[in-house]
């Protein structure tokens, strides 16, 4: 296949263009010409503002909203299918995360992404694709790549990090009761990979189905690396809009992938 990742230096997207060796990988990143979309099988579409800090809203709209709409319609034009990055950050404060259960973005960066899912479920339900078009809802996403993520990397990647480098675990007051979907992006790949083999549209959760506290990740660490833990406040920029439950509702992606091959792929 002839595939273009785009966001080719992020943290998913490096770890798929690996895993996508058999294949013939072009590549985007923000800001470059875009390649020709003509003759390609594939858009996989991972470039984005992904930070959900981010305050700027005509910013993350220009470049998570506006160049998607743009991006897509191109590849519909040329018949090229297309695959893109959603987030579990739309569920927002809900407890429910099935993909057709109500939505509560709270960021710029979720609301991108919300109304990004909404303008493609219109085009595809009054068939004005004539291309497949898969969206996947990332829950919480760790492994190796997250060196340049800064802030918005996973607990994982911050508290091995700490561990390594100081000895002592920062964890957020309370973090017994914040619970998150963790899924390896291992996992993530693999999902991209087998469905670039389905013939089938819609929007996917990529979660593991359980949900896991920031406490149990952190004290996992410490007893690895013999760090302690040190409890800090949560700063207040981040507290209309954290996330203190996740956990993805992964029917509808155990029925795309069938349930020995979702096993196979080391879901839970």
């Amino acid at each position: 296949m002839k595939i273009l990742v785009t966001g080719h230096k992020g943290f998913i997207a490096s770890n798929l263009i690996k895993a996508l060796d058999q294949h013939t990988v072009s590549l985007y990143e923000w800001g470059d010409p875009l390649p020709t979309i003509k003759g390609l099988n594939w858009v996989v579409h991972l470039g984005a503002i992904s930070s959900t800090t981010e305050k700027n809203v005509e910013k993350v709209m220009a470049q998570n909203f506006d160049s998607s709409c743009n991006l897509i319609e191109e590849c519909n034009y040329y018949g090229v299918n297309f695959q893109y990055a959603s987030s579990a950050s739309v569920y927002g404060l809900n407890k429910n995360f099935a993909e057709n259960d109500p939505v509560d973005p709270r960021s710029p960066y979720a609301w991108s992404k919300y109304i990004f899912d909404k303008y493609v479920e219109s085009k595809t339900n009054n068939n004005q694709y004539n291309i497949i078009v898969q969206g996947f809802r990332y829950f919480n996403v760790y492994g190796p790549g997250e060196d340049h993520k800064g802030d918005q990397a996973s607990p994982y990647h911050k508290f091995e990090k700490q561990a390594k480098e100081t000895g002592v675990i920062k964890l957020f007051e309370g973090s017994d009761k914040f619970l998150r979907d963790f899924v390896p992006v291992e996992f993530v790949v693999e999902v991209h990979k087998k469905f670039l083999n389905i013939k089938e549209s819609g929007i996917w959760n990529i979660g593991t189905g359980k949900a896991k506290s920031f406490e149990q990740v952190a004290t996992e660490i410490a007893l690895k690396y013999n760090a302690v833990i040190e409890y800090i406040p949560m700063p207040e920029n981040i507290k209309l809009h954290y996330q203190t439950y996740t956990k993805a509702d992964i029917t509808k992606l155990k029925e795309a992938l069938w349930y020995t091959n979702y096993r196979r792929l080391g879901g839970v």
